[in-house]
């Protein structure tokens, strides 16, 4: 499933020498093997040019929609780095150079300390926008001592874009969403998904298999080295926290300080047909926590007293918009998409319980508003999942079988029904992929290999279960691992946690750190609002 990152976005949104191979690790192609040494030297002899190249940075597009404060680049990358003088491909980057400004102290100038590198995750997410992240009260200190850079990863926008249908095919709605869907059901999402899979193959063609994750952590020291910065000062969310790590490992001398923010689980088995189970069952749970909240504030909504109630709430809405479709565009499927992202974040509840109370008190128009799809982000949204659908199945292997898919999660959704059979839905064309499947790297490193990096992580987090944080920090020496209790916010980097903002600062501003682990309290649940 797609993971949105970047909780203050939400809430409001290389070196020239070839990189020593880190110690128990071997060149080659057997399972979990560290990459070939081809790929290895593309990437240096990559570096080396955008090193010599820069980044002429400028106005941006008008495409992009960005502020003139925000300036706009390209960095120039291999679409294969095992062949570096083969064809090449463009990569968007924007930045906002340091303010130098001390948010406390106006008569301190700021020294500056570099770049310091965003991705939001996806896989499909452009981090374009990430600079003015730096306008907020919660990001001025870092914005003070870094350059903020963000870009959109190959495939992603403009750079390279991929496609694998006609975006004006791409929003169905109204739409369904069994949560326990029949077998002719079924067979109509099997064809889909078969279709969807040959139209990536078809639009993309040979390009189809370098659109992954190891591609992305090489994309990502090409960058570093076009930005002028010996090593690299990294934040990655989500899904950026798994190529983040990826990069750590292939390039651990590379590595200044990295932010690993609401880690997803790196180990080679999980990735990503398990990871996707295990993000299915953690909705279930989070999808309790909303409903738990809506019960408290039962005066406010009048949506149920308790879970089951707000669940029967929930479920006379669905049946209702199956029957009649709000505004003729908005059905269970609109309606389950739009209380996912409740999921993500709790700042959404208090939108969301009141959509669902107007609607059922006979006023569909919230609903509409939040739940409907809109024709004019067809584009973007289609590009976005190509891309994300492309790295997740190429990055791995998948089975391919339907019935592994159908028992496993048959069996899942008797426990959690709320998000399974739709995460499968999403998923389903890896089954059938035409494109070659990497062998997941295994990610680790030893003692004195890698600078101490910071994990963040949400304990009730369910698009990046909190085990993956746990095996994040076992496998990267040195790491700290900084947990928010009692919450489930998907990415908490420069969020409403002043204690969680601490940790963060005193790393990248200081580098300092806990000796291994600390935890911080919840920030607070949203207050209810008619």
């Amino acid at each position: 499933m797609r993971a949105p990152a970047l909780y203050s976005a939400a809430g409001t949104l290389i070196l020239t020498t070839l990189a020593a191979t880190p110690s128990g690790s071997t060149p080659g192609g057997a399972p979990g093997a560290f990459p070939g040494t081809a790929e290895l030297r593309g990437a240096a002899t990559a570096a080396a040019r955008a090193e010599a190249a820069g980044i002429t940075f400028g106005k941006c597009p008008d495409a992009e929609d960005l502020p003139a404060a925000m300036q706009c680049g390209t960095v120039t990358v291999p679409l294969d780095y095992a062949h570096p003088g083969g064809k090449q491909i463009k990569l968007t980057v924007s930045r906002v150079r340091a303010t130098h400004k001390d948010p406390h102290n106006s008569k301190r100038k700021v020294p500056r300390q570099g770049s310091l590198v965003y991705n939001p995750g996806g896989p499909g997410g452009s981090g374009m926008y990430f600079p003015l992240m730096g306008y907020l009260p919660e990001w001025k200190r870092l914005a003070a001592a870094y350059d903020l850079v963000g870009y959109a990863p190959r495939g992603v926008g403009r750079s390279a874009p991929l496609s694998c249908e006609d975006p004006k095919h791409f929003l169905k709605a109204p739409s369904p969403a069994p949560t326990h869907p029949s077998e002719s059901y079924k067979q109509e999402r099997i064809a889909e998904a078969k279709a969807y899979a040959r139209g990536c193959a078809k639009r993309a063609g040979s390009a189809l298999r370098h659109y992954n994750s190891l591609n992305n952590a090489r994309d990502l020291d090409v960058l570093r080295a076009a930005l002028g910065e010996e090593k690299l000062t990294f934040m990655g969310a989500s899904y950026g926290t798994y190529f983040g790590a990826l990069y750590a490992t292939l390039f651990p001398s590379h590595v200044r300080r990295m932010v690993f923010d609401a880690a997803v689980n790196p180990d080679p088995e999980e990735v990503w047909y398990r990871n996707n189970l295990a993000q299915s069952a953690a909705f279930e749970g989070r999808w309790a926590d909303f409903r738990e909240w809506v019960a408290r504030h039962d005066k406010v909504y009048g949506l149920g007293d308790t879970a089951e109630e707000v669940q029967r709430s929930y479920d006379k809405a669905a049946a209702q918009l199956a029957a009649d479709p709000a505004g003729g565009k908005v059905g269970p499927g609109q309606l389950q998409g739009a209380f996912l992202t409740a999921g993500y974040y709790d700042d959404f509840w208090p939108h969301r319980a009141q959509a669902l109370s107007a609607y059922l008190k006979g006023d569909p128009k919230p609903l509409i508003e939040q739940a409907g799809p809109h024709p004019e982000a067809a584009k973007e949204a289609e590009n976005s999942s190509a891309v994300y659908t492309a790295v997740e199945c190429n990055d791995a292997s998948w089975p391919t079988e339907w019935a592994v898919w159908d028992r496993d999660n048959t069996r899942l959704a008797r426990v959690a029904p709320f998000e399974t059979w739709d995460n499968v839905w999403m998923n389903l064309p890896c089954a059938y992929w035409q494109a070659p499947r990497q062998e997941p790297l295994d990610v680790r490193t030893g003692p004195g290999e890698l600078p101490s990096t910071l994990i963040l992580a949400a304990e009730r987090d369910a698009a990046a279960p909190y085990e993956g944080a746990l095996e994040l920090h076992r496998r990267l020496s040195g790491s700290v691992l900084v947990t928010e209790r009692d919450a489930g916010t998907h990415g908490i980097a420069g969020g409403p946690n002043r204690c969680v903002n601490g940790y963060l600062d005193a790393y990248l501003l200081e580098g300092r750190l806990p000796v291994r682990r600390a935890a911080c309290a919840a920030h607070p649940e949203p207050k209810p609002r008619k």
